[in-house]
């Protein structure tokens, strides 16, 4: 349900984007027409939507947001109370009692105690007990007083309840914040995740679209064909063309009829990829059938772009970027759990303990009390393994931040690409839409010449084939144009907006400054120096050290 909340919302804000100009009478926002006998049929909206509803990537990236808010729930927990209760009990045969007491072997006669050769064993005496103290009276005085064996419980066991909890470190909460992080960054890569499936799903739509024109050109360039050698077959067997004219009809026909199997193919192939993108299953009722149809044309929306703004919000808002400041910051706070390590930890356990008494199994004569401890420690001398860690993770920080400036580059120049594409493309179009209608134009005098005998074959068929390419050629620029419109809006990170629709999808750190990624502050969100100070900071040093 979470999920189909997502889809309408995000749907919702990209139709506003770009409004759809579709036929058919399919209702939108809908995961396509069909019954189960039928062929699925959608829209480009209906495809966007059941791609973010069934998309295994766009899924995965949601489950390892929920993954990285387990790790924050496990290092919290290191900053926490920790209760444990441990119990322990042990029987011993009464057989091996004596040994594991005393040591040696002893036997008792009638008229007195004989040992081994190591000599009389101490006796054990049971510690008072605190549920009952008895004292024995005190007997007279004897010079010889008799030995008398201590018979151990062969039953003991023992219960402890501990707490302990966390007093200081100088690693644990950073390494807690840092989990922050990770997360944040999960939820961007979501978002990034998001914005090329909807680049995705529109290219792959927008290709069936222009396969299938192709399809439809290439069968009406066949039926052309084919005309025309009727024609001339006719025209043979009456007596007024050569056998040459039917030969060069033939092979016109047998060489268009590669170009329409492959169009036919190209179609096929272009659904079973879009139908993988969107997660649909293979159905074996449909066999050779396609998986899916689409309803829909090729628009052409031209759109007026300032390159200047276009790049400066592509770095506000492509997710790309807050993902690698989020990792930026994330590094931050491994460099600072690094160099906690030198910081003094201090902990505290207490708790109660229940022990039975060494001579008596009874479950009432135990002893029992309270306990407290309190731990410290500080490292003195470690060789240097702190230091080589603190080390390592400076160097994964800068290692972060250089990854930051070329992603900021990498978002350059992607956007400049997409213009540059959208700019080749719409220029094709507008040159292409006046040559379609001439080389339609040629088409038809040369058919009306050959008709009236004053034209030959060889113009018609020339005719025909610069009609077709015309055709294909204006075709492909409008399938480039929108493919390189659909890049263009998700490298400016304007394929969808983000609201409170993300059924708490979105963590309240990424609403806010911390992940303002635009062109005046750095790779930890910081604002960046002047160029021009810099470069007046480099000459005063340069000049300084001259004078030295």
């Amino acid at each position: 349900m979470r999920n189909f909340i997502l889809s309408l919302g995000i749907l919702a804000t990209f139709g506003l984007l770009c409004p759809s100009s579709f036929g058919g009478s399919e209702t939108r926002y809908g995961t396509g027409t069909g019954s189960a006998g039928r062929v699925p049929t959608f829209t480009l909206d209906q495809a966007i939507v059941t791609a973010l509803q069934q998309n295994p990537t766009l899924l995965n990236a949601e489950q390892e947001i929920k993954r990285t808010k387990g790790v924050i729930i496990q290092v919290r927990a290191q900053a926490l109370p920790q209760v444990n209760a441990r119990a322990q009990f042990e029987w011993i045969d009464p057989n091996l009692t004596g040994a594991r007491i005393f040591g040696t072997t002893s036997t008792t006669t009638g008229t007195g105690t004989t040992t081994g050769a190591a000599g009389a064993a101490a006796l054990i005496e049971s510690p008072r007990s605190q549920v009952r103290d008895v004292q024995p009276p005190l007997a007279a005085a004897s010079p010889t007083p008799p030995i008398t064996n201590v018979q151990g419980s062969d039953v003991s066991y023992s219960i402890s309840v501990l707490g302990s909890q966390l007093i200081f470190n100088g690693t644990t909460f950073n390494e807690i914040r840092g989990t922050f992080f990770q997360r944040d960054s999960a939820y961007f890569a979501f978002r990034n995740v998001l914005d090329q499936l909807i680049a995705t799903v529109k290219t792959q739509f927008y290709q069936i679209v222009v396969n299938r024109e192709l399809v439809k050109v290439n069968e009406q360039s066949v039926h052309l064909l084919e005309s025309q050698l009727k024609d001339q077959q006719n025209r043979f067997e009456a007596g007024t063309v050569p056998r040459f004219n039917v030969l060069q009809a033939e092979v016109a026909l047998y060489n268009q009829l590669p170009l329409l199997i492959t169009a036919q193919n190209n179609l096929r192939i272009s659904k079973l990829t879009l139908a993988k993108t969107l997660g649909l299953y293979f159905q074996p009722r449909r066999g050779e059938n396609p998986p899916l149809e689409v309803v829909g044309e090729m628009p052409y929306m031209p759109r007026s772009i300032n390159l200047a703004d276009a790049i400066e919000m592509g770095k506000e808002r492509r997710p790309f970027l807050k993902q690698a400041r989020a990792n930026v910051l994330n590094q931050l706070q491994q460099v600072r759990a690094a160099a906690g390590q030198w910081l003094p930890t201090i902990t505290t356990t207490g708790g109660g303990e229940w022990v039975s008494s060494p001579i008596n199994s009874s479950w009432h004569d135990i002893s029992k009390g309270w306990l407290a401890l309190v731990q410290g420690s500080v490292p003195i001398w470690d060789s240097g393994a702190i230091a080589g860690q603190v080390i390592q993770q400076r160097a994964l920080l800068s290692e972060t931040k250089i990854t930051y400036d070329d992603d900021v580059r990498q978002v350059e120049l992607e956007i400049q690409q997409a213009y540059s594409n959208l700019q080749q493309n719409e220029e094709l179009i507008k040159s292409q839409e006046k040559n379609v209608e001439l080389a339609d134009e040629a088409l038809r005098l040369a058919k009306a010449r050959l008709d009236a005998g004053a034209g030959v074959q060889l113009d018609v068929l020339n005719a025909q084939v610069q009609l077709l390419t015309a055709q294909s050629t204006r075709l492909q620029a409008l399938f480039g144009y929108n493919s390189s419109l659909a890049e263009f809006d998700r490298a400016t990170g304007a394929q969808s907006t983000y609201h409170e629709m993300f059924a708490n999808l979105a963590p309240r750190a990424t609403k806010t400054k911390t992940y303002y990624t635009g062109s005046g502050v750095d790779a930890e969100g910081k604002p960046k120096q002047a160029e021009d100070t810099v470069v007046r900071t480099s000459i005063r040093r340069s000049r300084t050290s001259d004078s030295k």
